[in-house]
């Protein structure tokens, strides 16, 4: 049978229980995924002098090809846009300026240093998001950035930040949508600290501080970002997951959840809703921890048909910003890039495609047999084939089609790089 044929197949399964396949696809191609570039380059940038990961970031794999200029970076996306359905946006780090060959620090970057890429998404009827960074920096080698004790280096990251804001509000401005501007901070300690208070203090008056300078919300949205631990800050982190959603909340910034940032026992899915009570926006980045926050590439596992099915039941498509953040140099990066972002739109699919409002009836009666056995069967549906046909729509690759491009596409290009 063709990819139609097994969609009309499909579909009236589906239908039975009135669920429109049409209108969940006119639904979720208006869903933009916030693509992250480092995948690309193993979180390396484009710095004039570039520095060694830190952080508590690690990224484990050599395998060739790995993009060494912007140039190679946007080749590289482009391939995989090509390969996954919807409109999206690319999501970058402040070290993807670029700064023709001049040595700029991140307290001095300015918009006209990420001109290319704002062309490059203009072209490509692309969104941007951005991240100041702060790690992989001489200034951030003990650990500590906005909660340091030195004045001078918070100064330097408060700068840092405040440029990064009006670096979003210029993509903003540029793309007509609005560029999420997220914070995160590798600030921890390796062994039980003496004082925990001090140092939230001082991350709090820098925070009020990179806030206070006026940029156009309309343009940039700011989000927070916490963790539960790191690499050299086992024991403490300053921004940790209590501290910066009270600070989201009192400070109308938002709250953004990354999959992997939590204890391994937690799930993100069950925060969404509980935050969506208390804040009209929330933001993601999603990975797939195993044991720790290893950021491997995210599979169709429960968690995120679980992430997907909560921002579906709880009708949030409009106010959770998804974003992606997992780095894998272990196998082709462009594959890494398709895997992880169609696995994203698929469970937002699957999501669409449950009697959701029927099994919300169904434990408000208390009937949790029902509920139990129609969440179980639905897992068995021929969901692949209205998959499929949805990526026909969109015009990309079906099944597994896709992985004969990269390889093509390693073949005759990614092969003849020189990565170093």
């Amino acid at each position: 049978m063709s990819v139609r044929e097994n969609f009309q197949a499909a579909k009236k399964q589906y239908e039975k229980w009135g669920i429109s396949v049409e209108e969940a696809f006119e639904r979720l191609k208006n869903v933009p995924i916030s693509i992250h570039c480092w995948q690309g380059d193993d979180i390396g940038g484009f710095e004039v002098e570039q520095q060694e990961l830190s952080g508590g970031i690690d990224v484990t794999g050599d395998y060739p090809g790995k993009a060494t200029t912007p140039e190679e970076l946007r080749r590289d996306l482009e391939k995989a846009l090509s390969l996954i359905p919807g409109k999206h946006k690319i999501n970058l780090h402040a070290i993807y300026a670029e700064t023709d060959g001049q040595k700029v620090d991140r307290n001095e970057l300015e918009p006209k240093h990420f001109a290319n890429w704002v062309k490059w998404a203009k072209e490509n009827d692309l969104g941007l998001d951005f991240n100041p960074t702060l790690f992989s920096h001489p200034k951030a080698a003990d650990g500590l950035t906005l909660a340091h004790p030195d004045k001078e280096i918070r100064d330097f990251w408060i700068e840092h930040c405040i440029r990064s804001r009006k670096i979003g509000e210029y993509f903003g401005k540029e793309l007509g949508q609005p560029a999420l501007t997220n914070i995160w901070i590798p600030d921890g300690y390796k062994d039980i600290p003496s004082d925990r208070l001090t140092p939230r203090k001082r991350l709090k008056e820098s925070l009020d501080e990179i806030f206070a300078a006026d940029v156009d919300e309309s343009l940039n949205i700011d989000a927070v970002e916490s963790k539960l631990f790191g690499i050299g800050s086992e024991a403490y982190v300053v921004g940790s997951h209590e501290f910066y959603m009270g600070y989201a909340l009192k400070n109308n910034k938002l709250c953004l959840l990354d999959s992997g940032h939590y204890h391994p026992t937690e799930v993100v899915s069950n925060k969404i809703s509980a935050m969506l009570l208390f804040s009209e926006r929330l933001a993601l980045h999603v990975s797939r921890p195993v044991r720790w926050d290893s950021d491997h590439v995210i599979i169709l596992d429960d968690e995120l048909r679980e992430i997907g099915l909560e921002i579906v039941r709880n009708d949030a498509l409009d106010k959770v910003m998804i974003g992606l953040d997992f780095f894998d140099a272990s196998i082709n990066r462009v594959a890494a890039w398709t895997i992880g972002t169609r696995n994203m739109i698929k469970s937002l699919l699957y999501a669409l495609l449950l009697p959701n409002e029927h099994l919300k009836q169904l434990q408000e009666e208390g009937n949790f047999t029902d509920r139990l056995a129609l969440l179980e069967e639905f897992k068995t549906y021929p969901f692949g084939a209205i998959w499929d046909y949805y990526c026909e729509q969109m015009e990309v690759p079906s099944q597994e089609n896709w992985l004969e491009e990269v390889k093509d596409y390693e073949n005759k290009v990614l092969s003849k790089r020189n990565s170093g």
